[in-house]
């Protein structure tokens, strides 16, 4: 029985509120977060594919490259120094997200975000001026710190801050920076590497200063979250907040809900300890699974290495800085479907549709790559007409991946977790996002180079067991306040098992205390 039950309009609670200018603006903001990430990686796949890079930093990778021009391409850029200076970063990002954890809890949502711009600018900074492949991992480690802190609090801090009729398009704001800076990447890549003298790469990498600087400024002028002053016992500042970016006077029963969630956090004295209770089982497996499985669609050896994979396809190297441009509008266009549908369509429909979506793009790549380039990665003549059949099931392969796996791999984990556990649990979220996004990146080139087109039909394996996993074990969370989640679990077919009455009571709050009382009734 897949089915997953829920609450919703007439079955649960319905906190009055309006979508208010003042909330847009600052869920736009916030949202220009993901910039870094985006930024990043869409640079790091463009700098690698131009010629004075890799003779400054990665001499054998370009000699190789020379080299087999005419031989297997399917191995030209494999290099374990090379992947290192890409998933680099995402190893320091994962470190980052253990500490961010703390920071984001005790200090704020607003000031891990004001850290996490910082370390990003530093990182730029140095990848900017590099003079040795040292500075150049340095820097990335900057980054990944940088990035650590922002994947760690802007996905919460939209969550929190958004009206639950539209949590899900404002929290996909996070993965529409993320993709419009993988966009703006691409472009400035392919118009850097024209830069006569072959000091492009210096301003590709250079120029995360300024998404850097968006975020850092963006942090000192956002408002605080109610959730986050309340934790921090600004109790009344909070509830003048929350009346100011609902819109409305009423806001008494979603007060009271949030300062009961807050006085049971407050109750858990190891967060990170109680992440392994019993009533937590179904939020610890999606922090875990959901990014999991979202790196485990291939989606990151199309966006890390775009320029590689379409000049290792028979691209010169214009041509794979222009493709991957068209990918990366794709990127953006197919996520702000996602933002008109999440609320209207619902999670799972857009989960499982880009599932399949993905899944078949995945195999006619694998059949097309296969067909011309055999196992010996030699196609010969490649006509234009098959490299763009190539590059349009791609394209429809990111499309799929950009309204479904990509922003809800971010929002859906950041909408379940209870307020006493919701730090931790994102760090979990974001540590296991990074360290898939590391292995990934770290094996990528390596794994072409052995498995050549098969490799496409390993990450489609991955595509239908995420696909299985979303049809039968994750509940629809559309529309449903983020303090009542936890009736969601209460109604799931297999996840119920796990929810105890006392823990969490049909028509009390959900996030009260064991034993305690129902605000309502006091």
């Amino acid at each position: 029985m897949p089915a997953a039950g829920g609450i919703g309009p007439g079955n649960g609670k319905e906190y009055p509120g309006n979508l208010t200018p003042f909330v847009t603006i600052t869920c736009i903001v916030a949202a220009m977060g993901g910039l870094i990430f985006g930024y990043d990686i869409g640079i790091s796949g463009g700098v690698t594919t131009m010629t004075p890079f890799l003779q400054k930093f990665f001499r054998e990778v370009w000699e190789k490259k020379e080299a087999n021009k005419s031989t297997n391409q399917y191995c030209q850029y494999d290099s374990q120094t090379l992947t290192m200076f890409t998933s680099s970063l995402y190893l320091a990002a994962l470190l980052a997200s253990l500490v961010a954890s703390t920071v984001t809890r005790k200090l704020g949502r607003r000031l891990s975000m004001l850290f996490g711009g910082l370390l990003f600018f530093a990182g730029a900074l140095i990848n900017g001026f590099a003079k040795a492949v040292w500075m150049l991992i340095v820097g990335r480690l900057l980054l990944g710190f940088g990035i650590g802190f922002a994947n760690q609090s802007v996905p919460l801090y939209l969550s929190e801050m958004a009206p639950y009729k539209y949590r899900g398009a404002l929290n996909i704001g996070f993965q529409l920076s993320i993709t419009v800076g993988i966009l703006i990447a691409n472009v400035l890549n392919y118009f850097f590497a024209k830069i006569k003298g072959g000091w492009g790469w210096r301003l590709s990498l250079g120029g995360a200063m300024v998404p850097a600087l968006i975020i850092t400024v963006g942090s000192l002028v956002l408002p605080d979250t109610p959730n986050s002053m309340i934790e921090r016992g600004r109790t009344e500042e909070a509830r003048a907040k929350l009346k100011k970016i609902r819109g409305v006077d009423d806001v008494d029963e979603e007060f009271r809900d949030l300062v009961s969630a807050s006085d049971a956090s407050k109750l858990v004295e190891h967060p990170w300890r109680n992440l392994l209770q019993r009533k937590y089982r179904p939020h610890l497996t999606m922090a875990i699974l959901i990014p999991f499985f979202q790196q485990l669609t291939g989606i990151n050896v199309i966006m890390f290495y775009a320029p590689v994979l379409f000049n290792t396809i028979g691209f010169g190297d214009d041509a794979s800085l222009m493709s991957a441009v068209i990918t990366g509008v794709v990127n953006v266009a197919a996520t702000l479907v996602s933002i008109y549908g999440v609320d209207k369509w619902g999670r799972r429909f857009l989960f499982l549709e880009g599932g399949v979506q993905m899944l078949i793009c995945q195999a006619v790549v694998a059949a097309c790559i296969g067909a011309k380039f055999g196992t010996n990665g030699n196609p010969g003549d490649l006509p234009k007409w098959y490299a763009i059949v190539v590059v349009l099931f791609i394209c429809v392969y990111v499309a799929g991946f950009a309204w479904s796996w990509g922003p809800l791999g971010w929002l859906v984990p950041s909408e379940i977790f209870p307020l006493e556990i919701r730090s931790a649990a994102q760090s979990i979220n974001v540590s296991v996002n990074m360290m898939f996004t590391f292995l990934v990146a770290q094996v990528f080139l390596t794994m072409l180079c052995h498995l050549k087109f098969g490799l496409f039909m390993f990450f489609a394996f991955f595509v239908v067991i995420m696909s299985i996993f979303v049809y039968y074990f994750l509940p629809e969370t559309k529309g449903i306040p983020i303090e009542e989640m936890n009736q969601v679990w209460k109604s799931h077919w297999y996840w119920s098992r796990f929810m105890e009455d006392l823990d969490y009571p049909i028509n009390g709050n959900s996030e009260m205390s064991k034993g305690g009382q129902d605000p309502k009734l006091v």
